[in-house]
């Protein structure tokens, strides 16, 4: 089956809002090298995944509406902030 082609641009923008939140929820920086670093970015990208997994449900299956969605999804985004140091690359200097 040939599908039409969709792309973010052509969706209404509470779809898009919700894809935003939903990618702004589960990007984070990768940690830095202790092993605290990594606890804490793993906790955080599960505690964050949850959260997205919850909105998901709620729009997918109870039939919320995607921008009210959308903005709880990034009100609980803003209260999960990174708090680890993440990983940089210097490239080798001093």
């Amino acid at each position: 089956m040939n599908e039409p082609s969709v792309r973010a641009n052509s969706l209404p923008a509470p779809a898009v809002a919700l894809l935003r939140a939903l990618h702004d929820a589960l990007r984070l920086p990768l940690p830095g090298l202790t092993d605290a670093d990594e606890r804490a970015y793993h906790v955080l990208l599960h505690d964050r995944a949850s959260r997205a997994r919850i909105i998901l449900e709620c729009v997918l299956i109870d039939g919320h509406e995607l921008g009210p969605a959308a903005e709880r999804l990034n009100t609980w985004t803003a209260e999960l902030p990174v708090t680890y140091t993440p990983w940089t690359d210097d490239r080798g200097s001093a």
